[in-house]
């Protein structure tokens, strides 16, 4: 056999790669770089960030979720709230004394007349009213405590006032209490649940946000939901935090609190302040310094600790899987009592 020249075995050996080539292509098409089917080279970007939000609103932003539990995540870096309230001018101090939920809370606010409002002192104070271990003279004692201290403080005796939560009122001995403030020569002004979410959306909502934003309250007993539509303030209340004592299941919170968000008009998802007990405790795990306002990460970023942080958590989601919104912003000064002040 006659000896092969150079150009035969160059020839020869671009055959074989070839063949080795067309091969490779055929049995494992994922390898080829110009197969762009999916399964194989696929171009197509997702944004995570926005599908993980936006995959329960339809079009029109209606709601399509079967309601499940399933919390949402980001994953991302929180950004920043820049903003600083107006600062009332030649404001009047004005106190309120709250018995809520856990025990008796006091606020001092300093308010103008465009109804711009600074927080001058905050007490929270445990009680064991709800241990049904007070006495009339406990009451009387601590009472008189708080409005001692707001006297001192330069509040008028006209402009302290008493208010009990709609938590508050659902426990038996309340009704006690406010006999015994009446026997002092006090006023109680109750509130219902829809005037807690009334109240708490004119303290936590800035007037520059109103027109984009709404307010959640997301409480022990119940969970308040407040926006404006068609030029009129309204207001929701759903489960509250602590509904696991009664039962109830996570999905069947979730179903409630998704239905009622579903009236919060589109151009209002953009921004949510928030406020509560269990946003409290979210917002002190990524709290910068002493900031007023808090970025709140998104439900599925928190671990819930204890039953009543992972119930408030289960509450966070529905919301935020309700109205596709992806700021939460923790006002740390807020709360309806002082809502309650403004509106008078």
């Amino acid at each position: 056999m006659a000896r092969l020249t150079t150009f035969s075995r160059f020839l020869i050996t671009l055959g074989i790669v070839a063949a080795i080539v067309f091969a490779l292509f055929k049995f494992f098409p994922q390898l080829n770089p110009l197969n762009t089917k999916d399964g194989g080279g696929s171009t197509e970007i997702v944004d995570e960030s926005r599908s993980k939000y936006n995959d329960t609103n339809d079009g029109g932003g209606n709601n399509t979720s079967n309601a499940d539990t399933k919390q949402i995540s980001t994953g991302g870096e929180r950004v920043p709230f820049a903003y600083t309230p107006p600062e009332p001018v030649n404001g009047k101090l004005k106190g309120v004394v709250e018995l809520g939920a856990t025990g008796f809370n006091s606020f001092i606010i300093r308010v103008d007349n465009a109804k711009n409002w600074k927080l001058e002192k905050a007490e929270y104070g445990a009680s064991l009213v709800y241990e049904k271990l007070a006495t009339d003279d406990d009451i009387k004692i601590g009472l008189k405590r708080y409005i001692g201290d707001m006297l001192a403080f330069g509040v008028s005796p006209k402009e302290i006032h008493f208010v009990i939560s709609s938590g508050a009122k659902k426990i038996d001995i309340t009704e006690k209490i406010i006999k015994t403030l009446n026997g002092m020569g006090y006023v109680m002004n109750t509130v219902t649940a829809e005037q807690e979410g009334r109240y708490g959306y004119k303290a936590a909502l800035p007037q520059a946000y109103r027109s984009q934003g709404f307010m959640v309250d997301i409480g022990s007993g119940n969970t308040k939901i407040s926006y404006m539509k068609n030029g009129a303030l309204q207001a929701a209340e759903s489960y509250g935090a602590k509904y696991f004592q009664n039962g109830t299941s996570d999905a069947a919170v979730a179903s409630e609190v998704e239905s009622k968000c579903q009236a919060v008009p589109s151009n209002n998802r953009n921004i949510c302040f928030i406020i509560g007990g269990v946003p409290f405790e979210l917002a002190k795990q990524v709290r910068n310094g002493k900031e007023r306002f808090t970025v709140l990460k998104a439900p599925g970023d928190y671990k819930g600790e204890g039953e009543k942080q992972k119930a408030g958590l289960n509450i966070y989601n529905a919301v935020a899987k309700a109205t596709g919104c992806k700021q939460f912003i923790f006002d740390w000064d807020a709360n309806f009592t002082i809502g309650f002040l403004l509106d008078m």
